[in-house]
């Protein structure tokens, strides 16, 4: 069993309930075993069968009781799975937006969407499967080896055996099948990340007429992905086929120790027919948990990167409680440093500043200089890896906290369009927001017109699916959630990057009121917008080499008055 599953909250009250039922159910096997074998030996003795009804029916009900129990152990190992699954994927969504997009860019939004939606259930389909499986395992081939043994020692010894070869073999073909499963997961995740970058860039593909040629890659990787399922389907058919087989040998050589020694009449009809009952039943669990190891290999390894996840986002946490901010009054970075992996060098080096007040804060530098991970760690995504930060003068441990992140609103350069409505894209963040507050937010950035020309107003659908909308609106449709949540930190990377230099002037004129009594800092290479800073912070290889106001940098002529005139 995974060493992770045994961390799931309320596994040990599960795995306690699992083994009363499967001890239960143990029993109940080595009793239908007896009653069955009596009956037969009975008839077979010349008995009249209606002498024998006691006996059937005891059988029967033993048959009952078994399959009752089996069923109440899938009824709450589905329960458990539910639960697990449903807080595992709330654990890893929370996560991930803690983690912010830097992280899911790195790992790909194809292989992120896929282990939320596809992984969980996959997960979900393991944990469901594995818990009475494994007990199962542990419970019932002692208990019968334990009854075999006392009717005959013989074949308890064969029984004793056996075992140890086939629990054998099925590890190697489990580390088979498991190396074909990485390989195959690696190819899908390939695939998924492959499919949705064509997804979005399909527009583009068109527009330059090259849709057609990149067919041919899709091909390509979906021929990879099919090769790899094959492979891995053909270990699995093998697998269960020769793990059957030695099953069956298995079951085979005791039965035909116990024929021999019948024919020799060194052994009675009835416990030989009892031993030869219980033998599969003794395999039976082996036999299950091979055939949905295969089955749930994947949910197992979904639940291993899901883990894996959690435990990088842990990496940066400090885990010391942190007294609540209800307004932020200051921020300070003292000989701030920050590098994405330790092997790597810092990428922010020496960063120091102190903000008073609510100002607007504008972050400029060459592309690389190290605007966006600056834009990061205010954004409470990532945790500085040197020197302190200080909110109202009180030393924190990072950003990451709630209370920070319960003030701020992030707009990136290319805001995430969801697949709603208009007024549910408006009020993503405030869910409890009226439709007349959806309309003042979208008069206060720009939208109304927009609004207005739509059929059913609030009602349409964007996103995929939905009507498409120009860079500017996007940016506008994220302005509207900031005016909503009417936080009063706003961190903006590059979000006019991509746009023409008129769409930009124009969404300046509605973006500038909206920065009116809010703490803003705005990372961009467009400098123009200095002018309508309070402070500038300029960055050059990861440091900050001059801070100051717009006139006192020009004046100064240094690194910015360098950028200005390039």
């Amino acid at each position: 069993m995974d060493k992770n599953l045994m961390k799931s909250k309320g596994i040990k009250p599960i795995l306690a309930i699992l083994s009363i039922a499967t001890i239960l159910q143990g029993t109940a096997i080595i009793l239908q075993a007896k009653w069955l074998a009596e009956a037969i030996t009975s008839l077979f003795n010349g008995e009249r069968i209606q002498e024998q009804y006691e006996t059937i029916i005891l059988f029967l009900l033993a048959f009952l009781i078994r399959h009752l129990l089996q069923l109440f152990q899938q009824s709450i190992s589905a329960r458990f799975a539910e639960n697990t699954s449903r807080e595992l994927r709330s654990r890893l969504i929370e996560k991930l937006f803690e983690l912010g997009p830097k992280y899911t860019k790195k790992q790909g939004s194809g292989n992120i969407s896929t282990l939320v939606l596809e992984g969980i259930s996959q997960y979900k389909g393991y944990v469901e499967l594995i818990l009475p499986r494994m007990v199962s395992t542990a419970v019932i081939p002692p208990m019968i080896l334990l009854f075999v043994f006392w009717m005959d020692w013989i074949a308890g010894i064969i029984l004793t055996v056996t075992m140890p070869i086939l629990i054998g073999f099925l590890i190697l073909v489990g580390l088979a099948a498991k190396g074909q499963m990485n390989r195959q997961l690696a190819t899908y995740r390939i695939l998924s990340n492959h499919f949705l970058d064509s997804l979005r860039g399909l527009e583009t593909l068109k527009f330059l007429g090259k849709s057609k040629k990149h067919s041919d890659n899709i091909v390509k990787v979906s021929e990879q992905y099919r090769t790899a399922t094959m492979k891995t389907l053909r270990v699995a058919f093998l697998s269960s086929f020769s793990l059957d087989f030695f099953t069956s040998l298995s079951v085979a050589s005791v039965a035909v120790n116990l024929g021999v020694r019948l024919i020799n009449e060194n052994l009675l009809l009835l416990p030989a027919l009892m031993i030869l009952i219980l033998a599969p039943e003794y395999f039976l669990p082996v036999r299950m948990v091979g055939a949905d190891y295969h089955a749930t290999l994947n949910g197992k390894e979904a639940g291993a990167s899901i883990l894996a996840i959690l435990e990088e986002k842990s990496k940066d946490a400090s885990g010391t409680k942190e007294t609540a901010i209800q307004d932020i009054a200051s921020i300070s970075f003292q000989h701030v440093g920050y590098k994405h992996v330790k092997s790597e060098q810092l990428t922010l080096k020496d960063i120091s500043f102190h903000i008073d007040g609510r100002k607007r804060v504008g972050i400029v530098g060459e592309s690389g200089a190290g605007k966006s991970t600056l834009i990061d760690l205010l954004s409470g995504f990532s945790a500085h890896t040197e020197g302190n930060i200080l909110l109202n003068n009180k030393d924190i441990s990072s950003l990451k906290r709630e209370d920070w992140r319960q003030n701020t609103v992030y707009i990136p350069q290319s805001p995430y369009i969801f697949s709603m409505t208009l007024r549910e894209n408006i009020k993503f963040y405030c869910p409890e927001a009226k439709d007349e507050d959806v309309e003042n937010a979208l008069k206060a950035t720009g939208l109304e017109s927009l609004y207005r020309s739509l059929p059913k107003g609030l009602d349409e659908m964007l996103g995929d699916g939905g009507r498409t909308l120009s860079g500017g609106q996007e940016q506008r449709i994220a302005l509207a959630r900031a005016f909503l949540t009417n936080r009063k930190i706003m961190l903006l990377d590059e979000p006019t990057s991509h746009l023409d230099i008129e769409t930009e002037f124009e969404l300046k004129k509605t973006m500038l009121p909206l920065f009116e009594d809010k703490l803003v800092f705005l990372a961009t290479h467009r400098l123009h917008w200095m002018k309508d800073m309070d402070q500038i912070l300029v960055i050059e290889d990861g440091k900050i080499v001059e801070i100051g106001t717009h006139e006192e940098l020009v004046t100064a002529k240094g690194s910015y008055y360098r950028l200005l005139t390039q």
